[in-house]
């Protein structure tokens, strides 16, 4: 007599975490709609309370100079033995991206009497889904931390902060700084660093997850933020798996 053979049991498939490839996708969409004058798409609305990590490489063409302006940088200080990074999140003007709240969004809060402060960061190569440093790519333009200056910068992740919440979140253009203690002999950083974001989505004061802009008019590709809340960004070292620096977000539960 023949036995049925007995199927493995599926395992349960892990917790539903946005990455990269995601945050693109759901900006892409809402790209689509903003230059169609469509609704805001389902994915987009879905997508509210989900956590997400997403990974930001810099410093893949090597160290900066003392004088560098860059938003994220790193470089090294012989003379002291000393690693300094630093990562400076974007600042985006609340005028502009919270002036037309969205008559296609229900459940929208009203923000009225109420001053609104935007901080985040840049998704560079929006198009790429890759979380790592491209090899053998030419250096491109650095990241500023000022909105929509730069070629490229099409998609961010932004936290709307008011005057009602908790201003120990906000950032108010203060980077983060790490210096760590390394001898040049241990000093291993050939595929760049990385910032490392943790959260969820949120929603502006609109009730969208999304929101795209065309400040050069319709033939412009859509510049959008999706809304966040962050729980933690961290610096970390893809060549050795290390974590430089860690802040938790005064969000954090």
């Amino acid at each position: 007599m023949r036995v049925a053979k007995k199927l493995p049991v599926p395992e349960a498939p892990a917790a539903n975490i946005l990455a990269r490839s995601d945050m693109i996708a759901i900006a892409n969409a809402a790209a689509d709609a903003t230059s169609s004058g469509a609704r805001l798409p389902e994915m987009a609305s879905a997508a509210e309370g989900l956590r997400f990590e997403v990974d930001l490489p810099f410093g893949c063409d090597g160290p900066v100079s003392e004088d560098s302006r860059e938003a994220f940088q790193w470089r090294y200080d012989a003379k002291s033995s000393s690693l300094r990074v630093s990562v400076t999140p974007a600042v985006f003007d609340a005028s502009e991206w919270l002036e037309e709240p969205s008559s296609s969004v229900a459940n929208a809060t009203p923000s009225a009497n109420r001053k609104e402060a935007i901080e985040g960061f840049w998704i560079a190569r929006p198009w790429s889904s890759r979380e790592t440093c491209e090899s053998g790519s030419l250096p491109v333009a650095p990241l500023g931390i000022d909105a929509v200056t730069l070629p490229g910068q099409t998609l961010g992740l932004a936290e709307v902060f008011s005057d009602d919440g908790a201003r120990s979140a906000r950032r108010g253009g203060k980077p983060y700084e790490s210096v760590r203690q390394i001898t040049e002999t241990d000093l291993k950083i050939d595929q760049g660093l990385r910032v490392r974001l943790s959260g969820r989505i949120a929603r502006f004061p609109d009730g969208s997850t999304v929101r795209c802009r065309q400040p050069a008019g319709k033939d412009q590709r859509p510049v959008c933020l999706v809304a966040v809340s962050f729980d933690d960004v961290a610096i970390e070292n893809p060549s050795t798996k290390e974590t430089i620096a860690t802040w938790p977000s005064a969000n954090r539960t």
